[in-house]
């Protein structure tokens, strides 16, 4: 079966708001390169849109009808959406979930050091990356630094025209022989991502701080370049070296979204997995009006390593939302009641899928897979090998689906994640299925994926925004 080219079938006002879909998305993308971010433009168009934080509404003892907007968020990193629909909970919700986190490189927990008259920060880097891409490449630091008092301080350097960026160095051409015979896991080490911060020795003269201690004083004198970073990271954000310890910082590419191809057709930028299917589900969440059944959006934290923490998707979180809310709508008895309402959901795993890469055909079995310009991608499983690890979703739920979707004419096609045993995948999707709900994994298709710079098609952006509401609107099984 052949896909359509969604382009094809626009007409100019459908391409108009094509591309102001598009627009806010490379902003959301722009403004968004962190968790906590993304959490805050997201908190910040929601309430712009009449959502509540739940936690208020709890407070103030305040009840729950149709129609009602709520938000909650966990621990600044993941949040949770709900539209209070026309049927009780108890026969089910619709669930658009998608992650926030992106593959990166996390500044450690005693970074800054001194060698070679360089001053570095050192990293772990974060999730699937292929290590060689994040050298010589214009870096930013994102994130906060909590002091012992409470004080937090927010870092964000790199993006401003006017900021510095940052590097990690790689090895000349001229001296790479050796490097260059090496497999590309090995060409570049994890504990070789260090971040060059500056090469410029503190002033020992007039310049230096009053009162400083001669210890202090010592030290610098040993590693001048240090003491002159940890002078700036003092004058210009108020913390010291110790406060490294309670900070939260992540080295992304530095730079703005942009669109992509003399005809503008596509979007490189960072983080588009999975943030292509977490602003899609977010606006079709904000556009949507009233339905039948109660709607949620949950926007989770590290499922680039897992989906772990108290902010991946395997906490509890989004279930003990799920329960607050119900009982905030008088429809909480008992914990029968939540299991009842989960288990006869249904949700989109919203997840990229990797798009066929016209240099690297050879990794993909074209009949089963995702091109940029061919509508929204179902995967009905992922995995690895004999479809490990993978939510398999039920032949009845994808026809329900087909039928949704074909209803309201949004631009579908079907892939798996490249060949049989030529790698593989996974996504949320699987988590939610412990409930007993139908789920199915639904997004973009993504160029270059887990690199510094991913590769998406406008018009799936789009077709993706359309089927969210499609979805959020017509399941009802």
């Amino acid at each position: 079966m052949e896909y359509e080219k969604v382009w094809n079938k626009y007409s100019q006002a459908e391409l108009k708001k094509l591309e102001k879909i598009n627009a806010e998305y490379m902003d959301f993308l722009s403004n968004g390169k962190t968790e906590r971010e993304c959490v805050d433009e997201i908190v910040n168009m929601a309430e712009a849109d009449g959502y509540v934080e739940l936690e208020k509404l709890i407070a103030d003892g305040k009840k729950l009808k149709t129609g009602d907007k709520v938000y909650s968020v966990w621990m600044n990193k993941s949040v949770v959406l709900f539209r209070i629909g026309k049927k009780p909970f108890s026969e089910g919700i619709n669930i658009l979930g998608a992650h926030i986190d992106s593959p990166r490189m996390d500044v450690k927990s005693n970074p800054l050091y001194e060698k070679d008259d360089f001053a570095l920060l050192d990293t772990h880097y974060y999730g699937g990356i292929k290590k060689y891409q994040y050298t010589a490449l214009p870096l930013a630091i994102h994130g906060v630094v909590v002091k012992t008092d409470g004080t937090t301080v927010e870092v964000n350097v790199g993006e401003d025209p006017d900021d510095p960026v940052f590097f990690v160095s790689d090895l000349l051409i001229h001296l790479a022989q050796d490097q260059m015979e090496k497999k590309a896991s090995k060409v570049v080490e994890g504990e070789d991502l260090d971040v060059i911060v500056g090469n410029k020795p503190v002033n020992f003269g007039a310049d230096v701080r009053k009162g400083t201690a001669k210890s202090d004083e010592e030290k610098s004198k040993k590693d001048p370049v240090k003491a002159a970073i940890l002078k700036i990271l003092k004058d210009q954000y108020d913390f010291e070296e110790k406060d490294f310890y309670s900070a939260e910082l992540e080295v992304v590419p530095a730079g703005r979204a942009r669109e992509a191809g003399f005809d503008r057709s596509m979007i490189l930028s960072y983080g588009q997995d999975d943030r292509v299917c977490a602003y899609t589900s977010l606006r079709a969440m904000l556009d949507l009006p009233v339905c039948d059944r109660t709607v949620c959006t949950i926007l989770v934290d590290k499922e680039e390593i897992g989906s772990v923490g108290a902010t991946g998707m395997r906490s509890r979180f989004f279930e003990n939302a799920v329960a607050e809310v119900m009982n905030l709508c008088g429809q909480y008895g008992s914990e029968l009641d939540l299991k009842r309402a989960l288990s006869r959901s249904c949700m989109l795993s919203s997840d990229v899928s990797a798009g066929v890469d016209p240099n690297y055909e050879s990794v993909f079995e074209k009949k089963n897979a995702a091109f940029l310009g061919g509508g929204i991608v179902f995967n009905k499983f992922t995995g690895a090998r004999g479809k490990s690890g993978s939510n398999d979703a039920n032949a009845e739920y994808i026809a329900a689906l087909r039928n949704v979707f074909e209803k309201e004419k949004i631009s579908y096609q079907f892939a798996e994640l490249g060949k049989v045993d030529a790698g593989g995948g996974g996504t949320i999707a699987y988590i939610l299925a412990l409930y007993g709900m139908n789920v199915i994994d639904s997004g973009v298709a993504v160029l270059n994926m887990h690199s510094p710079w991913e590769a998406t098609s406008k018009a799936d952006v789009y077709e993706a925004y359309k089927g969210y509401i499609a979805f959020c609107k017509g399941m009802d099984l």
